[in-house]
């Protein structure tokens, strides 16, 4: 366990187990619609939950990333700025958009909003993590690894101050480290 980390709240081959059975879920759905979603990943915290998650979806996806930022230090203020964009037009297409966690909402709920309104057939989320506690906004993920206490939780992605996302696990970071 790192120096930081006060505990470990999911083990790497737990987040493993859960998204074999996301995949298998995800794969299922998409099946029955017979469509394939473009899976959208949000930038940075996704990109582990991303590769670990599409090595157990079952079917031909493509997926593409933006990168947009709605936090000031340890909070989110609500106002999103769009850093990096898709790659291609989205008119038509069903998008699962990929998320580390969700927290106040407003994030996600605001790049849903963009998605659709650039012609999305429709926006679902999978999060890694769920933080309801926290949640500001009405939007809830569509599916969901984990659901976590209101802590700071970092590791698989999550990170403060741009350190700590390597963490093969998450866990809860040390308060006096961010207080």
């Amino acid at each position: 366990m790192h120096k930081d980390v006060k505990k470990i709240l999911i083990s790497e081959e737990e987040i493993v187990k859960r998204c074999e059975e996301l995949g298998r879920q995800i794969t299922a759905d998409y099946e029955a619609k017979q469509e394939a979603p473009l899976l959208v990943g949000l930038l940075k915290g996704s990109v582990p939950f991303l590769a670990e998650l599409i090595k157990h979806i079952d079917m031909d996806i493509m997926f593409d990333f933006m990168d947009v930022s709605s936090y000031e230090g340890t909070q989110s203020v609500g106002n999103i700025r769009v850093i990096k964009d898709l790659d291609s037009s989205i008119n038509g297409v069903s998008i699962l958009l990929v998320e580390d966690i969700v927290d106040t909402g407003r994030t996600l709920a605001e790049v849903k909003r963009m998605l659709l309104n650039k012609g999305a057939k429709e926006v679902k989320i999978v999060s890694l993590l769920d933080k309801p506690q926290r949640r500001v906004v009405d939007i809830s993920a569509d599916y969901v690894g984990f659901a976590v206490p209101n802590e700071f939780v970092i590791g698989y992605g999550l990170d403060f101050d741009q350190k700590y996302r390597n963490l093969p696990y998450v866990g809860v970071l040390k308060d006096e480290l961010y207080e």
